[in-house]
């Protein structure tokens, strides 16, 4: 039975490439969007160029009601999501003091809030199928704060032991 995968900022970057591995390993991948959608509809171009099918979807993953959409979609359309890596994030250089109230909440909400809800609503499906891999992508900065990226920092924090 064929995999599913959901990649979350799939257009460039990590996620471009993720989404571009995973195709082409056999898993039939849905690559989300936001702002980018040229980016998307030119990956899907060019896997279609080597005669692998991905589905791209636009969704804000800053808002939690269009990622339940999204995810309700996948599972009437494939039934089931057996991969689910989360890796949309966006960044802004700004000093400390010029973060607006505006900015802070749309760092946490794509780049840490987009985790929790993505991940609660594609749980559901691994859970009832007994299968499922979650991948989340974080940065250095989470690790060791960047200059003039608090917020952004703040948002891809994790707890990093060397034991």
């Amino acid at each position: 039975m064929e995999k599913i995968a959901l990649v979350t900022g799939a257009s460039k970057g990590i996620g471009r490439a993720c989404a571009k591995e995973l195709a082409k390993n056999g898993i039939k991948v849905i690559a989300n969007y936001n702002k980018s959608e040229d980016m998307a509809k030119k990956l899907k171009e060019e896997l279609l160029k080597e005669n692998i099918e991905i589905d791209i979807y636009k969704t804000d993953v800053g808002n939690k009601e269009e990622i339940k959409q999204m995810i309700k979609d996948i599972l009437e359309k494939y039934g089931k999501i057996d991969i689910l890596i989360n890796n949309a994030g966006i960044s802004q250089t700004k000093l400390f003091t010029d973060i607006t109230d505006e900015d802070w909440e749309n760092m946490i909400n794509v780049n840490l809030s987009s985790v929790f809800y993505t991940t609660r609503e594609a749980i559901k499906s691994m859970i009832s199928n007994k299968e499922g891999n979650i991948i989340n992508i974080s940065s250095v900065w989470g690790t060791t704060g960047g200059s003039c990226e608090v917020h952004y920092s703040a948002a891809k924090a994790r707890n990093s032991r060397n034991d």
